[in-house]
């Protein structure tokens, strides 16, 4: 198993280029399904989720060809909805649920495992179901895998019981070819939505509202390929703000839309950091130790639950006691046990975590339990005194392009431990942080033999 090493008390100075948005290309990719031809897509993250999702598109008849790290073209021309990719597949990526919404809308029928993805919580897929039956669509779940079917999809009027990021963009990719117009009320509003119907708009779809919670779909007879750029990803430049923030540095995320970091940005402030907007780049410095503060995670345009993690180093540092309350997923602080081997003094009450500020953090061995987890981890050991080993790092390469990368550029002292080099096979799914990498480059590889 891969680990990453950090040794702590560095300062990190200077800019970071933050990527393209995770959820927002785990979205858009399969969008690309609902119209025979060749996509293409730019400002991808180089992660592993990408890599497997590009497995998932092969295993339905499409060509994917990747000229870059950042830059996708997939030939959907041939696609296929009667061969469902490996289940060890499909579990690898919570995503991979948007490909129902995408062969159910173009082909009528789909058939794909149970999603996976990390183990923060109830992540029901109820809403999605709801919303394809609406449409017309029959539905079974049979040996670990969804069935949806219909021979003919029509508008409805849909009203979402709990306002799902991943059943409104689903229920949005089902709906663009379906007949007549279709209202959801009660959506997300997350900008990756917003990003994902500009995309199809891109395509020749009717899509109106996505940003706010109802959204309508007028149905077209059909789509075309387009080219669109991924939004950056907010959650990884709030990440290394927070690392900067942590280590008492000064650091200036490059391609970045600052408005999508508000919630992130005011509890920044709030806690006594320096923030500082310009354009498309957001420049954070600390140049004192930072307040204790209090944060409730909402779905957007509150506090992202994907940046609670990392803030909960910063709080773990400040100066004072700070309350964090989860208001999305009920496992989200499963990380805490590994953060209080560091020596942080956290305490947690059902969803509620109450932080006393210490003066130092010490290193230790940890392991990620998630993405997010892992990513704050990683601040952890930048911030405490010592080296820091960080096992199970594969959590990580599923959402951060590079990490330890970037992480060096701006200073930090991160090195990944490496393994004897193995082959990847198509359908091997790696189980460790090295592994991922291999499986990255070996897409790259392969998508560079193509173009």
């Amino acid at each position: 198993m891969a680990e990453l090493i950090v040794r702590g008390s560095n300062p990190l100075f200077g800019e970071v280029s933050i990527g393209g948005r995770k959820n927002s290309a785990l979205a858009v990719i399969p969008a690309t399904m609902l119209a025979s031809g060749t996509s293409t897509l730019s400002n991808l993250p180089a992660i592993s989720d990408i890599a497997t999702y590009s497995s998932i598109l092969q295993h339905f008849g499409a060509t994917v060809q990747k000229p870059c790290n950042s830059t996708m073209r997939i030939d959907t021309s041939n696609i296929s909805p009667g061969k469902s990719p490996p289940l060890k597949l499909v579990k690898t990526i919570r995503a991979s649920y948007y490909v129902l919404g995408a062969l159910l809308g173009r082909c009528g029928y789909a058939r794909v495992g149970l999603p996976g993805g990390c183990d923060i919580g109830q992540r029901l897929i109820d809403q999605h179901l709801k919303g394809f039956r609406a449409l017309g669509a029959e539905i079974t779940i049979e040996h670990g895998e969804v069935v949806v079917e219909a021979s003919r999809l029509e508008g409805a009027h849909i009203y979402l019981d709990v306002a799902s990021v991943g059943a409104t963009i689903n229920i949005v990719l089902a709906a663009v070819l379906a007949r007549g117009t279709t209202v959801i009320e009660n959506t997300a509003r997350e900008p990756h939505i917003a990003d994902v119907a500009s995309c199809l708009n891109s395509m020749g779809a009717r899509v109106v509202g996505a940003g706010t919670d109802t959204i309508k779909i007028h149905g077209v007879e059909e789509l075309h390929p387009t080219k669109h750029a991924i939004i950056p990803d907010e959650i990884e430049a709030a990440t290394y703000a927070i690392a900067g923030a942590v280590t008492g540095g000064d650091v200036t995320l490059l391609n970045v839309v600052p408005k999508h970091m508000d919630a992130a940005i005011a509890k920044l402030r709030e806690a006594g950091i320096a923030v500082d907007e310009n354009g498309d780049s957001i420049r954070v410095a600390c140049r004192s130790r930072p307040k204790a503060v209090g944060v409730k995670t909402l779905p957007y345009p509150g506090f992202p639950t994907d940046a609670m993690p990392p803030m909960m180093v910063l709080l773990s540092v400040a100066n004072g006691t700070s309350v964090v309350s989860e208001g999305i997923f009920e496992n989200r602080f499963n990380h805490v046990d590994e953060m209080q081997r560091f020596g942080a003094s956290i305490r947690v009450e059902g969803r509620t975590a109450v932080i006393e500020g210490v003066d130092h953090l010490y290193g230790t061995s940890v392991q990620a339990e998630n993405l997010r987890a892992g990513a704050a981890l990683l601040i952890l050991g930048l911030a405490a005194r010592g080296t820091t080993t960080i096992s199970c790092i594969e959590h990580v390469d599923r959402g951060y392009e590079h990490f330890e990368e970037k992480m060096r550029e701006i200073g930090a002292d991160v090195s990944r431990a490496r393994e004897e080099d193995e082959s990847w096979e198509n359908d091997h799914i790696p189980t460790d942080g090295e592994g991922t990498r291999r499986m990255v480059n070996a897409y790259s590889n392969r998508f560079d033999d193509q173009v």
